[in-house]
């Protein structure tokens, strides 16, 4: 159990960068999840975190000693890799006892260790099975197992769910958020690309972009204050609107005049130098709602209807080059195919954006 701290992390192949200036504090105790879009690093900086890819610049340290030159065996880490990585010829036992049978451990303290984490896992009726005798999910948990039987100091986690079918996704989803509650000194980094992973496992997210840092905040800090238009339209889905206008009243709220002739309020400060103002309007898909007033957001023709049940999303038609808006409504809403919606927003719902940064972090 240990706190992680980076400092300036790069990263490159040759003249190739993929990572600078990472700056980040990992307490002890925290459930950290990167998440970015493909190429964006995040499983090269866990790799570099645990050793098995070098670092070019910046520090590392990890309880307070800088591990920068430390051979991975020594950093104290275990890793969960996206395949199971399972011995065949093993039994789950054997699987989790490997290492520490490698690292010569009294045969008392390796069965300690394997019941308990069997224990916690809920794996004890299968120690004496091999690995072709069970689930997808249950050889995730045994590859879990297999980490938490060497206590190490930090466990990395790299899309260890990404290879399961959706239903077992969410059991072991769950799974790994219960371990966590039952673990709560341990310091866990996990690398996905699902959403739903990062906004309900995280203590926080680490949201990577461009070979660097975007934002990094609590799930509900990301959803709700997106610091710039990449993380507003990256967390959320569908992706946040983003509509031009131009600020034409300043105050403690602002109403801004959109491109598509609509109107909106933001619950957003700004002074009498910004009117004129060129901004991006976000408004997420599930915050707009169907107005028969003057003041609205958007006004367009739905032309497709996506009816889930519990919501329904509309897929308005685009004019130009204009982006797709979509909106997303409560319960089901078939017969709005082919009709003329307008959409408004409660203003503190509202974010604006100049220049790709939010107005609320100026």
């Amino acid at each position: 159990m240990a706190d992680l701290i980076l400092k300036g992390v790069a990263k490159a192949y040759g003249d190739v960068k993929v990572l600078s200036n990472i700056n980040l504090d990992i307490r002890q105790g925290e459930l950290i999840v990167f998440v970015g879009p493909s190429g964006c690093g995040k499983s090269t900086l866990l790799r570099m975190i645990a050793g098995l890819e070098s670092i070019t610049g910046g520090t590392l340290s990890i309880d307070g000693r800088i591990v920068n030159d430390l051979p991975a065996a020594q950093r104290g880490i275990a890793m969960v890799f996206q395949s199971y990585a399972l011995y065949p010829h093993m039994t789950v036992r054997d699987n989790m006892a490997f290492a520490l049978q490698i690292a010569r451990k009294p045969r008392a303290e390796i069965d300690a260790a394997v019941d308990k984490a069997a224990r916690v896992l809920q794996l004890t009726p299968y120690l004496d099975r091999l690995p072709k005798a069970l689930s997808g999910g249950q050889r995730q948990r045994v590859a879990i197992g297999r980490a938490i039987v060497r206590d190490p100091k930090v466990y990395l986690f790299d899309e260890p769910l990404s290879n399961l079918d959706a239903a077992l996704r969410v059991a072991t989803r769950i799974e790994i958020a219960q371990l966590k509650e039952q673990m709560p000194e341990s310091t866990m980094i996990y690398v996905t690309h699902d959403q739903v992973e990062a906004m309900t496992l995280a203590s926080r997210i680490v949201v990577l972009a461009g070979g660097g840092i975007s934002q990094v905040g609590t799930p509900l800090d990301l959803y709700e204050r997106p610091e710039n238009e990449f993380v507003a339209q990256f967390i959320g889905s569908p992706a946040m609107n983003l509509l031009p206008g131009e600020i034409v009243a300043t105050g403690a709220q602002t109403r801004v005049k959109l491109q598509n002739g609509g109107e909106v309020l933001a619950a957003i400060a700004t002074k009498d130098g910004d009117r004129g103002m060129q901004v991006n309007v976000g408004v997420r898909p599930e915050d707009m709602l169907p107005t028969e007033g003057d003041a609205h957001v958007f006004e367009g023709e739905v032309e497709i209807v996506e009816a889930l049940g519990e919501v329904t999303l509309l897929y308005f038609k685009r004019v130009g080059e204009a982006a797709q808006v979509i909106g997303k409504l409560p319960g089901i809403h078939s017969e709005l195919r082919r009709k003329r919606v307008r959409l408004t927003a409660d203003p503190a719902k509202v974010h604006l954006f100049a220049n790709g940064r939010s107005l609320l972090y100026r």
